[in-house]
């Protein structure tokens, strides 16, 4: 159990040091990623900026993720779900592109550009708060691969044990404090989980 995000973010900070991974850049998934990739940016002395993605929701359930965009549309799509519900082709299409819209719209907001920072050949770090579906996340880092990162690393305090492993296949390597068996929602396991807005996640960035 995890205090609040700060506190995941320096438990976080301790086990990449135990396995001597460093990063010349960290990059947090807005909005609940921030506060964690702060400390832990803070403890490896590297730069903190963002990656952004939007979830592509179902059509008669939002929240439900049948795949994500980022910022520069790398998109993930989990076909059997999409297959399963029978979601039109062209739906599916139409959100990606609306949702990548978003992803762009919010990344201006918080870096002032619609460009991610410069990762060619760079050691990159992706941070978010917890890892459940992983969508969103899995989108974020074919974004960072396609970007030219020499390496990517994702990191989260806690994560869904079959999200972690389907996540190997998208970095070089996947760290999470904590692995549950038992996993429902990220959430379940802080004691202040509360909603971060987009002012106070930008105010974790370095300006």
């Amino acid at each position: 159990m995890f205090q609040d995000r700060t506190d995941a973010g320096r438990q976080l900070a301790d086990l990449l040091d135990d396995r001597d991974v460093e990063a010349d850049v960290v990059l947090g998934i807005p909005r609940g990623g921030l506060p964690v990739a702060r400390a832990v940016a803070d403890a490896l002395g590297a730069p903190l900026d963002v990656v952004v993605a939007s979830k592509i929701g179902a059509p008669d359930n939002p929240e439900l993720a049948i795949g994500a965009v980022a910022s520069d549309g790398s998109v993930w799509r989990n076909e059997d779900l999409i297959d399963r519900l029978g979601v039109d082709e062209a739906y599916v299409e139409r959100e990606r592109d609306a949702e990548a819209e978003a992803a762009r719209q919010k990344l201006q907001r918080y870096r002032g550009t619609a460009d991610l920072p410069d990762l060619a050949d760079k050691r990159v770090l992706v941070v978010d708060d917890g890892l459940a579906t992983g969508a969103t996340t899995t989108a974020a880092l074919r974004q960072v691969r396609a970007a030219g990162a020499d390496s990517v690393v994702l990191a989260v305090p806690v994560g869904s044990p079959d999200s972690v492993e389907r996540l190997r296949a998208e970095a070089d390597d996947v760290v999470a404090v904590e692995t549950p068996p038992h996993f429902s929602a990220v959430g379940q396991f802080y004691r202040s989980f509360d909603q971060v807005s987009d002012e106070e996640a930008m105010s974790y960035l370095d300006r």
